[in-house]
Order: structure tokens, then sequence, then C-alpha cells
């Protein structure tokens, strides 16, 4: 496996991510290794927080709701995703699977911090990974918490509004990730900040992972990451620790997405879920403080 490294430079001086680099050497599944980036934050002894971003951001991504959670005694882990951030960038699409994502993670995080009574926080693909981080390792996690993410199997049919991203992310010549994220949210982000998103892709040959990601979603029962899916969500139907789910109302990919995880999993009954207003998909820019919150109080209420 050939992979692509960004250069240091270009994470200099980001705008409002002051926070110290870590790095794991993981097994690429392919004979060699990769290095993989996390944030770490916060007091060792504090309760775990793992926030996984979707695609195509990265950590920047909770830059504004990592301070809140390390005031509150929180320690805050936040990793890159292979093919994003800090982390390396396989050159290939066909490197990047469904399966090959969950194993990567599972050797950065939870077998090289070895977390235990974390909570695990996801959205859009930080949801589909961590929710399969979660049913393969229960014993780890005290609760789950989502928004605008799922745990497709492929039985039901993808929105249109999926379909076009999936189009557009295979077949427009450029894949401008700043613009995306920006077209993704209610909040205006400033060019320092779209520069910021920028920064892990110098050019179009980074972005292998990122293009490839919507085309991993389970969208039919061949998929081959359907069965797993599948098994997770047996394990969720037993899950009785608290789950809470926080889907936006302003995002048309995953709009009533929540309703599988309050009717199949126990531990959602007589949760405070919540609707967050005047959100769109990438609800972190928009409501960052209030998503913590909920973060902090899903603990406190341990």
């Amino acid at each position: 496996m050939q992979v692509l490294r960004t250069p240091d430079e270009r994470f200099v001086d980001l705008v409002n991510y002051p926070f110290a680099p870590n790095y794991v050497e993981i097994d690429d599944r392919d004979g060699a290794t990769l290095r993989v980036h996390y944030l770490d934050e916060g007091p060792r002894e504090g309760a775990v927080v793992l926030l996984l971003h979707g695609e195509p951001s990265w950590s920047y991504l909770y830059r504004n709701m990592i301070p809140l959670l390390t005031a509150s005694g929180l320690r805050v882990v936040a990793p890159d995703l292979v093919g994003f951030g800090k982390s390396d960038k396989p050159t290939k699409k066909s490197d990047y699977t469904y399966a090959r994502h969950v194993a990567w993670m599972q050797a950065a995080i939870i077998d090289h911090l070895d977390i235990t009574d974390a909570t695990m926080f996801g959205q859009d693909w930080g949801g589909l990974i961590g929710l399969r981080l979660v049913t393969a390792n229960p014993e780890r996690f005290a609760r789950i918490i989502i928004g605008n993410t799922g745990l497709p199997t492929g039985h039901q049919g993808p929105s249109e509004a999926f379909l076009s991203w999936q189009k557009f992310s295979q077949e427009s010549p450029v894949f401008p990730i700043g613009a995306i994220l920006n077209g993704a949210t209610n909040t205006e982000l400033s060019e320092q900040e779209i520069a910021a998103y920028d920064a892990p892709f110098p050019d179009e040959t980074f972005k292998e992972g990122a293009r490839i990601f919507p085309s991993l979603v389970p969208t039919s029962v061949d998929d081959p990451a359907s069965a797993a899916n599948l098994s997770a969500w047996e394990i969720l139907k037993q899950w009785d620790k608290p789950l809470v789910t926080c889907f936006s109302d302003g995002d048309p990919v995953t709009a009533g997405g929540e309703a599988p995880f309050h009717k199949l999993v126990p531990g959602a009954t007589g949760q405070p879920h919540v609707t967050i207003e005047n959100a769109n998909h990438f609800f972190q820019e928009d409501s960052g403080p209030q998503l913590a919150q909920i973060i902090i109080d899903a603990i406190a209420r341990a």
C-alpha cells in the first residue's frame, strides 16, 4: 500500500486549533504500517470521550467543543481517520474499505490507548465506524451519543440527497473539501476555517479516501459491509446502557435517522433525545457548544 503524508507546514497556525499532535503506527492490513494522528486532551484521569469525525472533515471539526469538554474534567480523544487530517493517506481508492476503517480505528484508539468506560460521540462516518467499534467492544463503552449518522445495512434505499452526493464525489474533477464543509453548515465559515479544512489535502492525489467514502456506505444487501452491520444491530438491540440521539433539523441526508435507534435500542428509551435546531449536516460548526453540553450532561447523569 502506497501512502501520502501531508507536510507538517500545512498545519502551522491553523485558526483555533492549538492542540498537540499524537501519533501511533498501526498495521495497514496490507503488510505495511500507517501513521494515525489523534488528539488527546484533558486530564488523564477524566472520563474518556471519543469524538469521531466524518467525511470529508477531520479532527478540526471538534475544535470548538474540545475546550468545553476538557474544562468540565473530561478527557477527549479525537482521531483523524486514515485518509484525513494529519493521518496517512493511502493513494488508491481500493485501499479503503469499511472493514479496514473499523480495524484501523480499533488498532489506533481502542487497542493503543486501551480506553474504558468511554463515551462514543459520532457524526456522519464517525457514527458508522464508531457504532461498529462500540458493538465490537461493548465492555469498553459506557454510553453512545450520535447525530446525523446511522448504521445502514442496505435494506433501505438511500435518499436522493445521498445519491446526488455519491455521484458528485465520484465524478467531480475537483473535490473542494473546505467548500463542501462550508456548504453543509448553516454557519458561514471564514476563509481561514475553510483553508484549515483544505490543509490536509495539498492536491487531488491526497483525496482518494475522501472521494471513496460515499461509495462505501452500504446501499444494498449485497454490500460487503451489510452482514457486519446487521450483526452490529443485533448487539445494539441488547444495548441497555444510555444511547442519546441529537440529530439536526436541517440535514437532508440523515433526516429521520434517529428513528430506528429509538425503536430498537433499549438504552435509548427514556433518554433526553434532542433535535438540534437551525443546524445543517456538520452541526459541530453550527451548534458546537450545545453538542458539548449534551455530552457533559449525559456523563453527569451517570
